[in-house]
């Protein structure tokens, strides 16, 4: 059986994302396990490394796009991504916050979600990229009930069968019924109920504080958390450069690095690149079980 082909976008140009895409597709394990084809910008374009720019944002999204369209056309069999900066996007007049409305966006995908990966915890973010503020705004039982049927339609394809699912509460004690706030039994808990009475094996809202640890210990396969911190914390506390970011309810294999473009360190080699291999491995898996 041929090995599968992973495209490996190179991120943002002026960050560490080209050394760490350049050096995932030679790494030994990497060979070994898929044909990796790095996505970047033109041989000639020439961008100053941890400067901020429109042309470097520009540069890492027709990256992406030339990888996505490949992707659909089955020229590659999954995409593995380096990062990019938001704020440069911007810059370019692109209207996406990150990958993840992007490749939605790309594929007409009706509903992603993101998901980190990692050997002893997943999660996945019921909202990702918006201000805290509203974050009890997008919290509808809707929202939440279709965030948690995708987890368990997804989940089977990383080894879980019938996926364990805890839910992790919005407030304070999840709310301490409704002491600290009513999103728990307005939205959450509804959800909640009305997947369990679909199949789906899912349980809470839990309190944030300590639903995470439990999953850890083996109580649950995966913790659908409310916001982007509160489920991006203890995965990174736990495994951070082993942990893979990918998108669930694309038509398509993505996976992603578990950190930021890291404008500090960019073109100085001091960069790992072990969260863009663990990116490329597990989507050669993805894609040679597909």
């Amino acid at each position: 059986m041929s090995r599968p082909r992973v495209a490996i976008t190179a991120g943002d140009p002026a960050g560490i994302g080209p050394e760490i895409a350049a050096r995932a597709a030679e790494d030994s394990r990497v060979l070994a396990s898929c044909e990796p084809i790095v996505y970047g910008p033109p041989a000639g374009d020439a961008f100053t490394p941890g400067r901020l720019s429109a042309a470097a944002g520009r540069a890492a999204y027709d990256a992406i796009v030339r990888a996505v369209e490949d992707a659909q056309a089955r020229r590659i069999d999954a995409v593995a991504t380096a990062p990019v900066n938001k704020e440069a996007f911007r810059l370019a007049g692109l209207p996406w916050t990150g990958h993840t409305d992007l490749l939605a966006h790309l594929t007409a995908s009706p509903r992603v979600a993101m998901m980190f990966h990692s050997e002893r915890l997943r999660v996945v973010l019921a909202t990702v990229h918006v201000r805290l503020a509203e974050v009890p705004q997008r919290l509808t039982r809707a929202a939440m009930e279709a965030t948690i049927a995708l987890a368990a339609r997804e989940l089977p394809r990383f080894g879980f069968a019938r996926p364990r699912l805890a839910v992790a509460g919005l407030n304070p004690h999840a709310g301490e019924h409704g002491l600290f706030g009513d999103e728990e039994a307005r939205a959450i808990a509804p959800a909640v109920a009305s997947c369990r009475a679909e199949g789906i094996i899912v349980s809470g809202p839990f309190p944030g504080d300590s639903v995470f640890v439990r999953a850890v210990r083996g109580e649950f396969d995966a913790v659908v958390a409310c916001y982007h911190d509160q489920g991006l914390i203890p995965v990174k506390l736990l495994a951070f450069g082993q942990a893979v970011n990918v998108t669930l309810g694309l038509p398509i294999v993505r996976t992603s690095v578990d950190h930021g473009t890291a404008f500090d360190i960019a073109g100085r080699g001091a960069a790992s690149a072990e969260s863009m291999i663990a990116a490329v491995l597990l989507a050669a898996r993805l894609a040679a079980q597909a």
